[in-house]
């Protein structure tokens, strides 16, 4: 059989021809019939690539919005990484045809309709959220605390037995009183915990906003990832996150880190070879134009999201610890509980003994038992004090709130808390201490060293310099560079890129360069985009004219140790002997000295060639110059970190900048004193571990330190000498020191995607100023806490005592279970929110850390708490011992008159323990106590309720009205804990 007469067939048996095709192919027996196989071949291509044209047909709904490809298609290709359906459709190109839109101007949206129907088709860049949790969900998880389900049982068997006995009105009191306490103490705690878990999902949902360049329009500009679509050119560079799935339209050295997703550490080459990217991993190295694929759930991370269910934060330490501290107060109060109801039991059982009625029981004494039994369980309930971890969950939802608005987004609750302990915190100086607005305002060309800061002196360096000189500059400036300058909307010309960038870039505007010109006139065969180890970029390209060229910039003792050729002031290559070094050095220490950054511009042939393949050489280039760029320090950061010094927090400044640009700003923000050490990295690297012991407590400035500098002496901080750390980085670097550091403190808008999720604070304004906000913050946290405490423990001492005490040797418990459920609440959650939602103010930075090792429960809340209870305890026995005699209470209602009158003092003395616990040491408590409205509210609440509990629920909360003076008694017994607790925060400890 010919091969041309089955090649030419009828179609229906092309499958069966293309088969017999192959099997010749297998047999080796096509060669003398290649010209009918490529016959075969010319007539079915597409099943030739693998791909039938049967196994695609574009959706007739896609089709009709204008569309050659629909969302499943493309997440197909990009999540299969196949090759074989790209090339089908066109490739790169192909594809982008197919979604309207185009590689080198993006997505038109002018016409909104498409943009609707794009939307339509292929979805929008966002993942499906679970739903928020309802507020009857927190009710019914705050009805499963074990202490109110036993007393919802004993309200149940109190309901029954009263009104067995005594009736449904008379019977009932008891039973509804306690059964109104618990759904009280229950629908508080889910209010509470509902708006907490409201604060925690918008906070959430700030935490994901990311800001990307994209190409719309023809234009460059800034877009939420959120606002991505298919068809979008979005433009990447080391340490973004890839925002959606997408194919590499273009770009260099591109290194992504799948780890996120695949598990895999080692990183993958994106190339127009293997052009797949996918949501969720970052660029560990490179810069490219990528265009988005698939959005959203179609994404393979939206996929992932979909299988998991998103978790809250974990406990922070000091929860944990107060978990702790509550376990043990627990089982005391358990204790004493079980043995004030054996006392109360022990004493019925005596006095029935005695009436001779010890085998005649009525439901009298049922419920009386009953009683005895509630007030044991309402001992563990108040001894409990489950208000601790709310108090700290309080106090960080409320300190996370505010920040925001302070302009630093709190990403992990424990940064709050471990904020306030800081001793140390090692900062960045380039847009964290200055202005991160730079400008070139002196350059040393050719040997000749001028003042460049206005554009009329730039324009007039143009005239001086070498025609030569000036085209290699603007050459290197404009093609050796990870920013652009394009032309916006408005028809204004912009320029995008890094703050250094921008700077060299508008030198090389207000010299007459053009860079779309420039970028022309070349073609880029390799980029090494700029990183913090090599500290230096560089490019090669292909000239115009023939020829290879590298050029580089960088640190400028490196980049001029890379050169043996300099420029001169003719415009003639001279080797670089010693006397020329000897200026360069000196201009570079002089631009230093002036607070200057300095870089160095070269660059060198390359006459033997060049392989994209091979890195870039590291040696023989020809200096082109120097420049010097301002960046002015930020207003107020001296004051700041004067700040830091009162607060016994020391400042450490970190940076890749020469060591007397370091210097100079750091002796500017007063960080650098006359007893500190100034060094560079590499000779802190070459110091030994005897040398670091007595070295890293004086550093003050670090310069030319790599990422791995910063992580050894944040290591050292805090494992040899003991310090809580605070870093900040902007870097995808950095993620190491922020991962090492106690708190990770990265930069929101010079810092990479992978540092912000390396670190538990985003300062959205990368001020250093906003630093020292946030341990004012953190340590208004901690105190809240302690004043929190400090109120709740002496609350729990008094209750414990007397209850146990009164039953002990009076045979009866002078606080009821309805009675011990509203003090409960008013010390747990009203408490909480009161103290733990108290603002910052300046006094808290005059106090020393607390440090890692510092006790929670200092010597002055002992002091407090002891002092407090002591007074509280003699007031209250002395009332139940002498009250009948001072009120002449001698009726049948005198035992609850007195239990209301020692209720009611005991109320108040915790609502003025409550006001003095606002300051553990100061004397004026009252100081800006109307700025906190929470407070003023919560106090306020407090005492209306007791009026309504004491005047009008006498039945239900077994107390009854008081006459003024009982009043006036119970009230002045509160206040005068006042100046008690004021006398004892003078007793020096």
């Amino acid at each position: 059989m010919k091969m041309n007469a089955f090649c030419f067939v009828n179609v229906r048996y092309a499958h069966f021809s293309f088969f017999l095709c192959f099997f010749y192919i297998i047999l080796g027996e096509i060669k003398d019939r290649c010209s009918g196989f490529q016959s075969c071949v010319s007539v079915y291509p597409r099943m030739f690539a693998g791909v039938s044209p049967s196994d695609y047909n574009v959706p007739a709904e896609v089709k009709a919005a204008g569309f050659d490809i629909c969302a499943d298609e493309l997440g197909s290709i990009v999540e299969g990484h196949d090759v074989k359906k790209l090339k089908f459709h066109g490739g790169v190109t192909g594809v982008s045809e197919k979604l309207c839109t185009s590689i080198v101007d993006g997505l038109t949206t002018t016409d909104s309709d498409l943009l609707n129907r794009r939307q339509e088709i292929y979805g929008i860049n966002k993942f499906a959220e679970s739903q928020p949790r309802s507020f009857w969900i927190f009710v019914w998880e705050a009805l499963q605390d074990m202490t109110l389900m036993i007393l919802g049982v004993c309200a149940f068997v109190s309901l029954i037995v009263g009104i067995a006995t005594e009736g449904w009105l008379e019977g009932a009191h008891d039973g509804i009183g306690i059964v109104a306490s618990i759904l009280l103490v229950v629908f508080v705690t889910a209010i509470s915990d509902y708006r907490q878990s409201l604060q925690f999902r918008d906070l959430d949902t700030e935490k994901k906003k990311i800001i990307i360049q994209v190409t719309r329009n023809g234009f460059r500009q800034k877009l939420s990832i959120y606002d991505l679509l298919p068809g979008d050119i979005v433009h990447l560079a080391i340490g973004d996150q890839v925002p959606a799935d997408g194919l590499f339209v273009s770009g260099f050295s591109v290194l992504i880190d799948e780890s996120s997703l695949t598990g895999e550490s080692e990183p993958v080459m994106v190339n127009s070879e293997n052009p797949f990217m996918l949501s969720g991993t970052k660029v560990q190295d490179g810069s490219c134009k990528m265009m988005i694929a698939t959005v959203g759930m179609r994404t393979q991370w939206g996929k992932l999201m979909a299988t998991l269910s998103e978790g809250g934060d974990d406990e922070t330490p000091l929860q944990v610890k107060l978990n702790g501290v509550a376990t043990i107060i627990g089982k005391i109060g358990l204790f004493f509980a079980v043995v004030t109801f054996a006392v109360l039991v022990q004493g019925l059982f005596s006095h029935k003994w005695q009436a001779g009625t010890y085998f005649r029981w009525s439901g009298d004494d049922a419920l009386e038992i009953l009683e005895y039994f509630a007030i044991a369980v309402t001992i563990v309930v108040v001894a409990v004090p489950e208000g601790l971890p709310l108090a700290v969950t309080l106090s960080l939802a409320f300190a996370m709130k505010k920040m925001m608005n302070d302009k630093a987004l709190v990403r992990h609750l424990a940064a709050c808390e471990t904020m306030g302990s800081a001793t140390t915190i090692c900062s960045d100086k380039t847009g964290t201490l200055t202005t991160n607005h730079m400008t070139v305002v002196k350059s040393c060309i050719c040997m000749e060293v001028k003042v460049v800061d206005q554009p009329t002196k730039a324009a007039s360096l143009v005239s001086e310099m070498p025609v030569s000189a000036v085209k290699l500059l603007l050459q290197s400036i404009f093609n050796n560079t990870g920013g652009e300058v394009v032309v916006n909307e408005d028809g204004k010309r912009e320029i995008l890129g890094t703050p250094t960038e921008t700077a060299l870039l508008e030198f090389g505007l207000s010299l007459g360069g053009d860079f779309q010109a420039e970028r022309q006139a070349v073609k880029l065969v390799k980029v090494e985009p700029f990183n913090s180890t090599k500290k230096r970029m560089g490019v090669v390209m292909e000239l115009h004219e023939g020829g290879l060229r590298a050029h580089t910039k960088g640190a400028s003792e490196i980049v001029l140790a890379a050169c043996d050729k300099v420029i001169n002031s003719n415009g003639d290559i001279v080797p670089l002997d010693e006397e020329s070094i000897n200026l360069l050095k000196d201009t570079i220490d002089q631009f230093a000295n002036e607070a200057l950054r300095t870089l160095c511009i070269a660059y060198m042939e390359l006459e033997g060639g060049f392989s994209p393949e091979n890195p870039m050489p590291v040696s023989g280039y020809t200096c082109i110059g120097i420049v010097g760029i301002k960046d002015p320090v930020r207003p107020g950061v001296k004051e700041s970190v004067a700040v830091c010094r009162s607060a016994g927090i020391t400042v450490r400044m970190v940076t890749g900048d020469n060591i007397n640009t370091a210097k100079a700003i750091a002796r500017e923000c007063g960080i650098l004193t006359d007893d500190g050490i100034a060094i560079e990295g590499p000779d802190f690297r070459e110091k030994s571990l005897e040398e670091l012991l007595q070295l890293v407590p004086k550093i003050q400035v670090m310069a030319r330190s790599s990422p791995l500098d910063k992580h050894t002496l944040v290591k050292h901080l805090r494992t040899t000498f003991g310090e809580v750390v605070a870093v900040t980085g902007d870097g995808t670097n950095d993620a190491p020191a922020l991962h090492e550091a106690d708190i990770g403190l990265a930069m929101g808008i010079a810092g990479t995607e992978v540092a912000k999720e390396s670190a538990d604070v985003i300062i959205l304004d990368d001020n250093f100023s906003t630093i020292v906000t946030v341990a004012k913050w953190g340590r208004s946290v901690y105190i809240n806490i302690q004043k929190f405490v400090q109120f709740q423990l002496t609350v729990n001492v008094v209750a414990l005592i007397v209850n146990f005490s009164s039953a002990c040797l009076t045979g009866s418990a002078p606080l009821t279970a309805v009675q011990l459920l509203w003090v409960n609440m008013i010390m747990d959650t009203l408490g909480a929110l009161a103290l733990a939602t108290e603002p910052p103010n300046d006094e808290l930075m005059k106090r020393s850390p607390v440090g890692r090792k510092g006790n929670f429960i200092s010597s002055v809340m002992w002091r407090n708490i002891l002092g407090q209870s002591l007074y509280q305890f003699m007031v209250i026995w002395h009332l139940q011992a002498k009250g009948k005699a001072l009120f002449s209470l001698d009726g049948p209602d005198s035992d609850l008159v007195l239990n209301t009158l020692i209720f009611n003092s005991f109320v108040f003395c915790q609502i003025f323990n409550e006001i003095s616990s606002r300051e553990m040491e100061e004397i004026d408590v009252f100081k800006g106590i109307l700025d906190n409205y929470v407070f003023v509210a919560v106090i306020g609440g407090t005492v209306l309720s007791q009026i309504i509990i004491v005047e009008f629920l006498g039945t239900f909360a077994n107390t009854t009205p008081l006459t003024f003076a009982q009043w006036f008694l119970s009230v002045l017994i509160g206040f005068l804990g006042m100046p008690i607790a004021a006398g004892l925060k003078k007793i020096p400890v």
